[in-house]
C-alpha cells in the first residue's frame, strides 16, 4: 500500500477523492466510512480506487448529449464494480491521467 498509510489516513483520501469526485452527492455517509475501512482491509492501493472513481466519473460524463440525465451517485459502493475492472485492467498508468485531463476539460466547459 502507498507509503505504508495507516487506515485513517487512507480512509480519509478515498473518501476525499469519492466526495470530489463529479457526479457524486458530495457528502460521505456512515456506510462509505465502513466500505472505506473495508477497502482498506483488502489492501487495495489508493490508485486503484482514485483511477476507478475517474474512469467512471468520465464514462458518465461523456455520454450522448440527448440521453436522459443520469441521477447522482449516493454511495460509494457504486464504483465497486469499476473497481474491480480496474484491478483487471492491464492499461499504462497514462490512460488514466489522460482521463483525469479529459474530465478536467470537461468540467471546465459544462
Amino acid at each position: 500500500m502507498e507509503n505504508d498509510l495507516n487506515q485513517k489516513d487512507y480512509m480519509r483520501q478515498v473518501l476525499e477523492a469519492y466526495r470530489k469526485t463529479p457526479g457524486t452527492i458530495g457528502t460521505v455517509r456512515r456506510a462509505d466510512r465502513l466500505l472505506a475501512a473495508q477497502l482498506y482491509q483488502r489492501g487495495l492501493s489508493l490508485r486503484v480506487i482514485e483511477n476507478a472513481l475517474v474512469l467512471a466519473a468520465t464514462r458518465r460524463s461523456i455520454r450522448p448529449v440527448d440521453a436522459p440525465p443520469l441521477g447522482t451517485i449516493r454511495s460509494l459502493a457504486y464504483f465497486l464494480p469499476v473497481i474491480e475492472e480496474v484491478l483487471q485492467l492491464r492499461v499504462s498508468p497514462d490512460y488514466f491521467n489522460y482521463l483525469r485531463h479529459k474530465l478536467a476539460r470537461i468540467a471546465t466547459t459544462r
